[in-house]
């Protein structure tokens, strides 16, 4: 551990100064962590500032933004005398230094209320919520009834509208319907065999731009094979044609590699751009270090684009590049579960989960890297660091994040006039804290959010449908709701 002493401004070198709140898993061990460590003396400065001290003497472990911090359990409590008492001695055995010789009492106790006002950010995602006792609700700009339009599902997972106003819906456990006008469910039989484990199964859908004339669609789920005794798995895409209440003519237009035995981090948002090519992304499979920053043979951790029969556009960013994986159009994600269109732009966005903390919404932009994990905003689950960096040269930067994590999963952008106050907003579900995010927009970056439906469930998927009113489905028990403005 290092003993520091008041000496003036610290100078840190390496990868910084790495301190501990005692809390979470593991220690903070500064020689482990940062064998390179060093305090150099300079004029004599003292830090005063309770971000600036955050910054210099928290971040390393705890991450560059403060909100990133207060999101975990607290071990040895979070009120102010807790926090002070955590700072002034430390906690030898959890790998933290005691601060009482390097901080004034003033500045240990701004260091504290610093902390507790963070937390008090993110006490509008954390604190507990009780089950909606109505249907009806009223949000910032207008009154929605949310109507039952499908139940009795588990896990829908993502959803499509047919011309005659019925929909389809996948269910993750590999079942597929067909939602019909008077709310029932139609099982359509000819889904592919999916691995439903994890957070694998039948996934998205997508209706081809000529499906009143071809009848395709496209499915994605997790195909699985069987390699010397063990089960790997990968993101697939399946195209079909959808007559009555059967596929035929089923064929496998993209098969990401390489197969994992992980479980998770499919990806498998898709969604056709104004160009009539599908655009769709895989997740990373959980190797964050070796896939999304790979663009050689390796198809995870990107958004690719491909034409509707599975061959590749020939202006994709790589198609020219030897050993390149040619359907990748974009690279560096983690694992983006939400994908739609911009109505004016044409442009794709995507959200994608980050670890804890660091949820993103992008633009895609062919070719681009999107910096994951050499950059992010998020921390380990475990509460150490995955970078120290959030931002390098060559990498997007997000148009948007959430600390904490909102576990973001379905994306949309209003149109129409149904919803007038939320036109041009971008409509985000929820996983982890059970909500739809309103956020508004102005000139691409979020300028405000309002938390709509607080504790419905876990809002797996959001859309804006054809007769111009919003959708969302929520799991366990799985249900479909219409967003329905009321006068």
């Amino acid at each position: 551990m290092v003993n520091i002493k008041r000496i003036g401004v610290f100078a840190l070198t390496g990868a910084g100064l790495m301190i501990g709140f005692g809390f979470g898993n593991g220690t903070n061990d500064v020689a482990n962590r940062s064998p390179q460590v060093t305090i150099a003396h300079q004029e004599t400065v003292l830090l005063a500032d309770p971000a600036t001290n955050y910054k210099n003497l928290c971040a390393g472990c705890h991450g560059e933004k403060i909100d990133m911090f207060v999101d975990r359990k607290w071990k040895f409590g979070n009120k102010k005398e807790d926090l002070v008492k955590s700072v002034t001695f430390g906690h030898a055995n959890e790998g933290m230094p005691a601060f009482g010789e390097s901080l004034t009492d003033k500045e240990i106790s701004g260091l504290a209320d610093y902390i507790l006002n963070g937390i008090k950010n993110v006490d509008k995602y954390t604190k507990t919520a009780t089950e909606p006792i109505s249907d009806v609700f009223k949000t910032e700009e207008m009154t929605i009834k949310l109507e039952t339009v499908a139940e009795g599902l588990d896990i829908p997972w993502g959803m499509a509208f047919l011309p005659a106003g019925e929909m389809l819906v996948t269910d993750r456990n590999g079942k597929f319907y067909k939602v019909k006008a008077d709310k029932s469910l139609q099982l359509i039989n000819g889904t592919p065999q999916v691995l439903a484990k994890g957070q694998g199964g039948l996934l998205d859908v997508a209706l081809d731009p000529k499906f009143a004339s071809n009848k395709l669609i496209y499915l994605s789920y997790s195909k699985s094979k069987n390699v010397d005794g063990a089960v790997l798995a990968t993101t697939a895409i399946m195209r079909a044609k959808l007559d009555g209440n059967t596929l035929s003519e089923q064929k496998d237009i993209f098969v990401a590699e390489p197969y994992s035995k992980t479980q998770h981090h499919y990806g498998s948002r898709m969604q056709f751009g104004k160009d009539g090519y599908l655009y769709f992304s895989v997740g990373d499979r959980g190797n964050e270090q070796g896939n999304p920053q790979e663009i050689k043979g390796n198809s995870l951790g990107k958004v690719h684009r491909i034409k509707s029969d599975g061959s590749i556009p020939a202006d994709n960013p790589f198609v020219k590049t030897p050993g390149v994986s040619p359907s990748i159009y974009a690279y560096g994600h983690r694992n983006p579960q939400g994908m739609t269109i911009h109505p004016v732009t044409g442009k794709i966005w995507t959200n994608e989960h980050g670890p804890r903390g660091g949820d993103e919404v992008n633009i895609e932009e062919p070719g681009k890297n999107y910096g994951w994990p050499v950059i992010t905003y998020g921390i380990n689950y475990n509460g150490k660091p995955i970078s120290n960096l959030t931002a390098k040269e060559g990498m997007v930067q997000p148009i948007h994040y959430w600390i904490p994590s909102i576990g973001p999963s379905g994306l949309a952008i209003v149109t129409g006039d149904k919803y007038k106050n939320w036109k041009g907003n971008l409509l985000s579900g929820s996983l982890r804290f059970k909500f739809l995010q309103r956020s508004v927009l102005k000139d691409n970056k979020v300028v405000k959010e309002e938390i709509l439906f607080k504790n419905i469930g876990r809002v797996r998927d959001v859309r804006m449908a054809p007769d111009g009113f919003i959708y969302i489905a929520v799991e366990s028990p799985g249900k479909i709701y219409k967003l329905v403005p009321q006068l």
